[in-house]
């Protein structure tokens, strides 16, 4: 069958439809799209694309951009597993996204009657919880931290540091400007060494100063001091960041939890998203080739009225019409070389190729095919 397929040029269109995706989930599903042989499917198929361009006209695009791959993060729920800061957050952007592409479709009661009749399952089915979305966003601030509101400890906690990083900071300032020490000094800052506040003394003077060498520059003419005054100060901060840790871990624990109830829906959304994607990408597709859905029929013949090669540029394409089946079941294609012979053959299967597909075809809407076995 590939053989075939890549003779017509099948592949061809495969991957200009795979750009109009725009998840990993619909280019995946795009690059194994093979023809179906089957007339209810086929019929299914190409209803589909057809309600997905009547909704293009009605509602505008899909709001359906790229969407984080989330399959790692769900093996870790799988396996009831804690996840990251971004694991979380990457699964609230999935969650907003499932929920603007529902609302997308149901945001008027039109969306009800039976002109979307088989789209209207995939809309219905999609899984969306704000209230859990909200929960996650307004407890990550982004893919690195937690927000300080997260909790009320949490809250107390940074407070506490922030004051206790005032202190420290006040205590060296008054440090590196006083008068006793700060020609000791090499540069009037304060920096931090082993998550340590310490200052930059130059090297012959390292011993004037009570304090805990954590740090020496490359080229050894400053050293990096803890001065003892700070010491208590210092391992209070770093106290304090060992509980702000163990509070993020619990707060990371009670959202990974409130997402295990809801593991299969998150998996069924991604199957949902990435077959919309894909069934509007043929949309889109069909659109932008000025394609049509052509009508079936249960009497094996082909009627392809002014039918163009989608490889060609529609601007310049030199449209055929082309039967066989119906009055007479075979016809020779005769004419000087480079007279569209190939072309018009080429034109037949591919398009054919596409219907089976659920891609829309560019020709005439009175156009009739039939649904071949093989």
């Amino acid at each position: 069958m590939e053989k075939y397929t890549k003779k017509l040029e099948y592949d061809k269109v495969i991957n200009i439809l795979s750009e109009y995706c725009n998840t990993y989930i619909g280019k995946e599903l795009c690059s194994k799209l093979q023809p179906n042989f089957n007339f209810n499917e086929v019929t299914k198929l190409l209803s589909q694309t057809d309600e997905a361009c009547l909704l293009l006209v009605k509602k505008g695009n899909l709001p359906l951009n790229a969407i984080p791959n989330i399959n790692n993060y769900l093996k870790s729920l799988d396996s009831e597993l804690i996840l990251s800061i971004k694991g979380l957050l990457d699964i609230a952007r999935f969650l907003k996204i499932s929920r603007e592409v529902k609302d997308y479709f149901f945001s008027d009661k039109e969306s009800m009657n039976d002109e979307y009749e088989l789209l209207y399952n995939y809309f219905n089915n999609l899984y969306s919880n704000p209230n859990l979305e909200n929960n996650i966003f307004e407890k990550i601030i982004d893919e690195e931290n937690v927000a300080d509101t997260a909790s009320s400890k949490l809250n107390s906690l940074r407070r506490n540091r922030r004051k206790l990083e005032q202190d420290i900071k006040d205590k060296l300032n008054s440090f590196i400007h006083s008068s006793n020490y700060s020609k000791y000094i090499m540069d009037s800052i304060i920096t931090i060494r082993n998550d340590r506040y310490v200052i930059p003394i130059k090297e012959e003077y390292k011993n004037s100063i009570k304090g805990f060498i954590h740090d020496v520059s490359s080229s050894g003419s400053t050293v990096y001091i803890e001065p003892l005054s700070v010491f208590e100060i210092n391992n209070s901060i770093n106290n304090v960041k060992i509980e702000e840790n163990i509070e993020i871990e619990k707060i990371l624990t009670d959202l990974s939890n409130s997402l295990f109830p809801i593991l299969e829906n998150l998996k069924n959304n991604i199957n949902i998203l990435g077959n919309l994607d894909l069934i509007f990408a043929k949309a889109k597709y069909s659109r932008d080739n000025d394609c049509v859905k052509p009508n079936l029929n249960n009497n094996k013949y082909i009627n392809l009225v002014k039918a163009r090669h989608p490889l060609i540029d529609k601007n310049v394409v030199v449209p055929i019409d082309i039967s066989v089946g119906n009055t007479y079941s075979s016809l020779i294609i005769t004419g000087p070389n480079t007279g569209g012979k190939t072309a018009s053959l080429k034109t037949v299967g591919l398009l054919l190729l596409m219907a089976y597909s659920g891609i829309l075809i560019p020709c005439n809407e009175s156009s009739s095919i039939y649904v071949f076995e093989n």
